[in-house]
């Protein structure tokens, strides 16, 4: 049989999906040069495939510039038609400027910003966990016998992962019921974000390879764990030297870092619908679950919204190349581009703001009332979704830093989701998100 092989331009969009348009490879000169169309409503299709308010209605008309750089073949299994090519692309309007809903562009900028702001580069990397949707048993947690379960599929994702160039680390048992997680090697700018988005959707390939489904949804059931997405970063200057760790700083954190991390922490209950944004995220990010519930900083505390990871090296500039601070208040129903332009948005607004960096918790914060946080500079997270979107609306700090209009499409988008759900109870919430992450 003769085919025309094809490849799909890819965006990653406010619900988290990863969404675009086909066409054959041997039209990538001329989509390069001409783009591809796009539709401005598009950016309200919520996860569930319902369209919510938009203000475009019918109107409007956009492009999808494929960025040239992006594309990536990757051979998924020994049969006929196993290839899948994709590009990634940025969405702009017809004469060039970046679309206000673009996320990709959104992120590029921030990072142009903090550049600019302190001569500093993101490395970050996204650790991944998810679920095996059917054969799910207990008690095989961290175990030989849970990793020799999925080691065929283990094996197929890592070399899916090396085909498209993202460095695998390690790939392990997780504690929940089916649950496994993946670590990659970090990535500087936007490409960890790219890394992110394109992981998720390998790992759907390969374990559809195998006759499986797998699902990254924040919680499968109300009383299970949930699958977190963990946001590991450090700096480089311009010389590609470390910058964030300071063995006379206050934790290790250099003056500039700490400012930066006090930024994420102040700014933490308005951009959490951009990092934990479905309903089902709250039902994680509680105490005792290994997740946020609070907008403090740990040492090497696993409870703490964001934590200081340890360090192997013996000498200072061992130390220096492993430093990094980890954001867990996050989860794979979040767009990777928006998660990251707001945690860089937010601790570049700290450095601007001069704020100190923020004493280190290592006691259980649920235990203290909210007056005795308050006094100390801590705060529940929110614990809705409705409560965590009214946050970021009532925030003009945190809306300014994105274009104008991007808040209130988000705001939108996330409460038309909200309403698809209404009258279901949290396990039918949960079913309904693992269909769809």
């Amino acid at each position: 049989m003769t085919t025309d092989p094809l490849m799909m331009a890819c965006v990653g969009d406010v619900s988290g999906m990863v969404r675009g348009k086909g066409f054959p490879v041997s039209a990538f000169e001329k989509r390069v040069e001409k783009g591809v169309g796009w539709t401005p409503t598009n950016v309200q299709i919520t996860c569930f495939d319902t369209i919510a308010d938009s203000p475009y209605g019918s109107l409007g008309d956009l492009v999808l510039w494929p960025e040239r750089t992006s594309f990536r073949t990757v051979r998924l299994g020994e049969a006929e038609g196993s290839e899948e090519r994709y590009v990634l692309g940025d969405i702009a309007h017809l004469d060039g400027t970046p679309w206000e809903c673009c996320l990709r562009s959104m992120l590029k900028r921030a990072l142009a910003d903090l550049e600019a702001l302190t001569g500093w580069r993101l490395v970050s990397t996204f650790e991944h966990e998810f679920m095996f949707r059917s054969g799910r048993s207990a008690g095989a947690a961290f175990s030989l016998s849970g990793f020799r379960h999925r080691a065929g599929f283990g094996e197929a994702f890592m070399g899916a992962l090396g085909q498209v160039g993202i460095v695998p680390d390690s790939f392990l048992r997780e504690y929940g019921p089916g649950q496994y997680e993946v670590t990659v090697d970090p990535a500087e700018g936007v490409e960890a974000a790219d890394q992110a988005m394109m992981l998720r959707e390998l790992a759907r390939a390969t374990a559809a390879v195998f006759g499986e489904e797998v699902t990254f949804t924040p919680l499968i059931d109300p009383a299970a764990v949930g699958n977190g997405v963990h946001v590991h970063f450090s700096f480089l200057d311009r010389t590609g030297e470390p910058v964030m760790y300071d063995a006379a700083g206050r934790h290790g954190l250099s003056e500039k870092a700490g400012s930066f991390v006090a930024g994420i922490l102040a700014h933490l209950d308005a951009i959490l619908c951009l990092t934990a944004p479905s309903r089902i995220s709250y039902g994680r990010l509680t105490p005792h679950r290994w997740s946020a519930a609070f907008n403090n900083l740990g040492d090497k505390d696993r409870e703490a919204s964001l934590r200081i990871c340890p360090t192997s090296a013996k000498d200072e500039e061992g130390r220096a190349r492993q430093f990094n601070v980890e954001y867990r208040a996050a989860d794979a129903a979040a767009n990777p581009h928006l998660a990251l332009a707001a945690l860089v948005m937010a601790g570049c607004q700290g450095i601007r703001d001069g704020l100190a960096a923020p004493e280190a918790t290592q006691e259980d914060l649920s235990l203290l009332d909210p007056e005795a946080l308050a006094r100390r500079g801590y705060r529940r997270l929110p614990i809705t979704l409705a409560d965590a979107l009214d946050r970021l609306e009532a925030s003009a700090t945190v809306r300014s830093w994105f274009p104008e209009g991007f808040a209130d499409i988000y705001l939108a988008h996330k409460r038309g989701e909200l309403a698809h759900l209404d009258g279901l109870s949290e396990e039918e919430a949960c079913a309904a998100y693992a269909a769809v992450y």
